[in-house]
């Protein structure tokens, strides 16, 4: 599974692979990830009780993007969410619909297997008797909860618990000289099923196969680059880790990662979306800068929005694909959200202690005042970072507008 990491936020732990930093989603998209982020935590929370939200991540609101990616923007999509510490006690846009109700699905059935898990290798605290029969009644729950959700949805859940259940027996039967691919292929399995209902929910069949493709492949990358993350760590423990387990150089494990990158990016090409820039800068992009962080060929100083490090691309300054005029782009203006207004006496200082609380005055690149509401840049704001949006792989990327062409 993804590792944990600080979320944009700056205080709740969320997980997964793709962390985007806050400057590199330009012209409304960080908006828009952080719409499908807290829209995926509101919609745990409303179908499944509080409790349920510590399962928000990363790579699970893909599914929500990917939906609305397919969809486009319309009537209900969003709501106004209440205040919230994680946004400085603000009210902000969230996605809504099906969309963000398939991710939290998702997203809760694949936990409640993860805990199982955990459980029956009798984990840290879970060795204790009571702790594990509790934490087998929150996964039994949430197995009800998701599997319901996913009914509602049309979709059926059993596939990613099967996923799951199998993987054990996969690692048993592995050894050196096994091929990753056969040790990631549930997760593969697991990932491409999700992706590819987004289609359905879409009332897009012809996207199901490039979705299922590009479902598969990010799975695989979820798998490797969590294995390459925590090969030392599970060697000093004693766990095991698919890398180590199979005698795969990591020279290896990164040709894996490359080729799953640009097999993602040829998928996508084949998917038609009615505004797929953020899916695209979330899958083709930013994947690219999980890949060369997770094997440390690449690192930013940035610590902010998006959560954790991450590696900027080589090149100029990044310019958000499907820009105005550029291929891939919606027809039309895109406006920049609304400038929020200033906060009273008492809300600017329960402001001001959850910016201090989440350290979101000194490790993020800008914050609202807590009275003011305006723009301020965080102690830690500069990034050493340059870079270019697009990596072409040897061709300019004709889904976005980041690329000139002339690489």
């Amino acid at each position: 599974m993804p590792t944990a990491q600080t979320n944009d936020s700056g205080g709740t732990v969320v997980f997964g692979i793709v962390r985007p930093c806050g400057h590199r989603l330009a012209d409304g998209l960080k908006a828009e990830w952080t719409a499908h982020l807290c829209g995926m935590c509101l919609a745990l929370r409303s179908d499944h009780g509080q409790l349920s939200r510590v399962v928000t991540n990363y790579d699970g609101l893909i599914v929500s993007v990917l939906t609305e990616a397919q969809s486009g923007p319309g009537p209900g999509r969003r709501r106004t969410a209440g205040p919230c510490p994680l946004r400085g006690l603000r009210t902000a846009p969230v996605a809504r619909g099906e969309g963000a109700r398939l991710a939290a699905a998702v997203s809760l059935v694949l936990a409640s297997a993860k805990v199982r898990d955990h459980v029956a290798d009798g984990d840290g605290l879970l060795k204790r008797r009571p702790l594990a029969a509790a934490a087998r009644r929150v996964a039994a729950g949430w197995d009800r909860a998701g599997a319901r959700t996913g009914a509602e949805l049309g979709f059926d859940t059993s596939v990613l618990v099967d996923a799951v259940d199998r993987q054990q027996g996969i690692e048993a039967l592995a050894g050196p000289g096994t091929a990753l691919p056969a040790v990631t292929e549930p997760t593969e399995t697991a990932t491409g099923a999700a992706f590819a209902h987004t289609a359905v929910l879409a009332g897009r069949p012809g996207n199901r196969a490039p979705l299922t493709e590009a479902g598969r492949l990010f799975g695989r990358l979820a798998h490797l680059l969590d294995a390459v993350e925590d090969q030392e760590a599970d060697a000093a423990s004693g766990a095991w880790n698919p890398l180590t387990a199979t005698g795969t150089p990591r020279a290896e494990a990164r040709r894996l990662a490359d080729d799953a990158v640009h097999g993602i990016r040829l998928a996508l090409r084949d998917a038609e979306f009615t505004d797929g820039r953020l899916a695209h800068v979330l899958l083709a992009h930013e994947l690219r800068v999980s890949v060369d962080r997770a094997f440390g060929t690449t690192a930013c100083a940035h610590p902010g929005h998006g959560g954790a490090p991450a590696g900027h691309l080589p090149g100029t300054p990044p310019q958000a694909p499907g820009a105005p005029g550029m291929p891939g782009a919606p027809q039309g203006p895109h406006p920049e959200p609304p400038r929020p207004g200033s906060r009273g006496f008492l809300a600017g200082c329960a402001a001001f202690a959850a910016l201090c609380c989440t350290c979101r005055m000194c490790c993020a690149e800008s914050y609202e005042g807590p009275w003011s509401g305006k723009q301020r840049e965080g102690c830690c704001h500069k990034c050493d970072c340059d870079g270019n949006c697009c990596d072409c792989d040897g061709g300019c990327c004709d889904c976005c507008g980041c690329c000139d062409c002339s690489c």
